[in-house]
């Protein structure tokens, strides 16, 4: 928790009324949360939000999805069935308090709930109410009422066709890279719209949708495939995008792997004793530069290699196990590195907040919570002991 000699957070004084699930909207609002968002999280009585039971491994963390506890720090839980008779009603007080309202389920559900832009902002006319998506709210995926998920995206805009050699089979990502991206693009349009309002007083909806903020990262791919007219396929010798030449790949060596980015190909030719190299053109001929090299390569170690392409300007690191680069995080003592106390008493070792801000740095304040545990706290603020009385016997709570 923070004391009176802590420094405010950027966002100080605001408050997010947080309908999300999974990871588009929990991560987009744990980055509020992290800069000092006062965040109430809204979630299901007893259960919590769905993503609470998803195994990693088969195996969940002191009760709670290893998913979860990533993503949900820095929250107060209020646990409150949305469809029980007063719910809406309180919700919609809470929501006159709070600047943000986030939510990510699909198109239509929170109209149907009542629960939609126009009903916060008839208790709020300047509030910020931002819908996250699989599709977008009026497209025609959202019409069908497609599922909008991590891997149907990557594979929907082209991003696991774009991985991997030619041969092998459309490849997905080691993570869930569109939902970080939604979640990204999630938090900068929230702090957009939120200085909006400090600079023209004026509330307004927020749309993202995982589709379409993963076809805008695929920009300069998109680029150049429209502008200049090439249908770009995958290397067969394995050059690690399909729109760059050799010898930008990763290599086997003696030991392990190797990463070797951009080049000039004559230095490239040279590091590698291999002239020939140096007559051939680094786009056109780049399928077989790469098996050159790949013949080269397992003759040395990973440091061998790593130390000569430094050393001649070569753009090169070594492939590390995730464990290996949170390992030394950990010798590093990164500030990114965080260790939160569980509501059940296990110390979780967490990843914290990549933004470094001087006068008002990010604060770990709470861990994350459990199911409902600030219901009462929270609802307290805009309801009276009757009321609260009210929805705990209509079992909304």
């Amino acid at each position: 928790m923070t004391t009176t000699d802590d420094p405010p957070g950027a966002l100080d004084g605001i408050r997010v009324l947080d309908f999300t699930q999974m990871m588009l909207g929990p991560f987009a609002t744990q980055i509020l949360g992290d800069l000092g968002a006062d965040v109430i999280k809204i979630e299901r009585p007893v259960v919590g939000e769905w993503e609470r039971s998803l195994e990693f491994a088969g195996r969940l963390v002191a009760g709670d999805s290893a998913a979860f506890v990533a993503m949900n720090r820095n929250k107060r839980s209020v646990a409150i069935d949305l469809k029980a008779a007063g719910a809406r009603e309180a919700l919609l007080r809470l929501g006159a308090t709070c600047d943000v309202v986030v939510e990510n389920f699909r198109p239509g559900v929170m109209d149907r709930l009542g629960l939609g832009y126009d009903d916060f902002r008839e208790v709020r006319p300047d509030v910020i109410y931002c819908s996250g998506s699989g599709w977008g709210q009026r497209t025609k995926y959202a019409a069908m009422n497609r599922p909008g998920q991590d891997l149907l995206i990557q594979a929907m805009t082209g991003l696991a066709a774009n991985t991997g050699a030619a041969d092998d089979p459309p490849t997905a990502a080691g993570t869930s890279i569109c939902d970080a991206t939604g979640a990204l693009t999630l938090a900068n349009g929230i702090l957009a719209a939120l200085l909006a309002r400090e600079r023209h007083g004026i509330g307004q909806r927020v749309e993202v949708d995982l589709f379409h903020a993963t076809m805008a990262i695929l920009c300069q791919e998109i680029s150049a495939m429209t502008n200049l007219g090439i249908d770009f396929s995958r290397s067969p010798a394995g050059i690690a995008q399909p729109w760059l030449s050799a010898p930008f790949g990763i290599y086997r060596t003696a030991d392990g792997w190797i990463a070797v980015a951009m080049g000039d190909i004559e230095v490239v030719a040279e590091v590698f004793g291999d002239q020939q190299v140096a007559t051939m053109e680094p786009w056109l001929d780049r399928d077989a530069i790469k098996r050159r090299l790949d013949a080269v390569t397992p003759t040395r170690s990973t440091h061998d290699w790593l130390q000569a392409l430094l050393a001649a300007g070569l753009w090169a690191a070594p492939v590390r196990t995730m464990k290996q680069a949170m390992d030394e995080l950990i010798s590093d003592r990164s500030e990114l590195v965080v260790e939160v106390e569980h509501a059940g008493g296990q110390t979780l070792r967490l990843l914290g907040c990549p933004i470094t801000l001087s006068e008002t740095p990010w604060q770990q304040r709470l861990r994350p919570p459990t199911v409902g545990e600030h219901t009462r706290e929270v609802l307290a603020t805009v309801l009276d002991e009757a009321e609260l009385a009210a929805l705990q016997k209509a079992r909304a709570l």
